[in-house]
């Protein structure tokens, strides 16, 4: 792994490859993995152009979201990482940690344990001021995951292609110091979740 790529406990946080497309279509391609905002899964042309855009991310600024590999199983399950929200023009220049996963995995505490990873890495490494995380108000999953991650509510915003309400919570340096919970580089035990 180089310097960008994290291991927690249970999940290998890396860099994203051309190989990953084929498992990423099955696990995109389950409607709850997109149902807020499409209400539907991603179609073959829409996760490819997803991995395009995350390695040409890569190449570009040196990060992207991760691909989140199952530890257990060494299996492709979703993502997990930082983000430039460019789709929210009020907070286009904030980073987002955002988690997207197989639902064969949900309710284990995934989300919040690689959301803990990526905090870490974009607070300790990043040298970032704020992380924000976005969601709709009907997906309470996402909504425990920010708030075990120590996330409280900025504001409230409306999808600009959706049209959905949407609620921005955010995490600052400070806070995320605060808490004692950085992470990167040891092999920690779970956060919960």
């Amino acid at each position: 792994m180089d310097e960008h790529e994290v291991a927690t406990p249970r999940l290998v946080l890396r860099r994203w490859r051309r190989d990953d497309l084929d498992p990423l279509v099955a696990v995109f391609a389950r409607p709850e993995v997109w149902w807020y905002p499409l209400q539907r899964g991603r179609t073959f042309e829409e996760t490819r152009l997803f991995l395009e855009r995350q390695l040409a991310e890569r190449d570009e600024r040196g990060w992207s979201l991760w691909a989140a590999v199952h530890r257990g199983d060494d299996r492709l399950i979703g993502f997990v990482g930082l983000a430039r929200p460019t789709f929210l023009p009020e907070i286009m220049l904030a980073v987002e940690v955002g988690w997207r996963l197989d639902p064969a995995y949900w309710g284990r505490g995934l989300a919040t344990e690689g959301g803990q990873a990526a905090l870490d890495f974009g607070f300790e490494v990043l040298g970032l001021e704020r992380i924000v995380s976005i969601c709709e108000p009907e997906n309470v999953a996402s909504l425990r995951v920010m708030e075990r991650l120590g996330m409280t509510l900025d504001r409230r915003a409306t999808h600009p292609t959706h049209g959905v309400p949407l609620l921005v919570h955010e995490l600052t340096r400070d806070r995320w110091r605060a808490r004692g919970t950085s992470r990167v580089g040891r092999d920690a035990g779970s956060t919960g979740g």
